[in-house]
């Protein structure tokens, strides 16, 4: 199922977790996996802590320092620490399915990450059956 999220800033990790749990839901598989991708360059998917906010701004500000936007990249279109940070972050995640839900950590939620926004974008989730 193709879902479409829209961000608002360059660098944004946008929870996208109820989306998720139901495409996973309308799928009407009880037992499997989840295969949650980003068809871009410069966006990826990331699962991690939903619970505090402060690891959303942790997590950006950390991958900021490690591929700073403005550091004498060579790509043309001025986005090459977008594509590093995807790079770094993956495109998919894969989540197991049990009763007809993805099953996730107390505290774990699927985030959509941005590198190169504010933009219009796609998600795809992608589930099969196990059994």
């Amino acid at each position: 199922m193709r879902l479409e999220v829209r961000t608002t800033r360059r660098e944004q990790l946008l929870d996208v977790t109820e989306e998720v749990a139901r495409a996973v839901a309308e799928a009407g598989v009880f037992e499997g996996i989840a295969v949650v991708s980003s068809p871009h360059t410069t966006a990826g998917i990331v699962v991690n802590e939903n619970a505090d906010p402060d690891v959303v701004t942790d997590l950006l500000a950390g991958l900021s320092r490690l591929a700073p936007e403005h550091s004498g990249w060579l790509h043309a279109e001025g986005n090459s620490d977008a594509h590093l940070k995807t790079a770094l972050v993956g495109t998919s995640v894969m989540l197991p399915v049990q009763g007809g839900r993805a099953l996730l950590g107390t505290w774990q939620g699927v985030y959509f990450a941005e590198f190169d926004g504010p933009r219009s974008r796609n998600l795809d989730v992608t589930v099969v059956s196990g059994g």
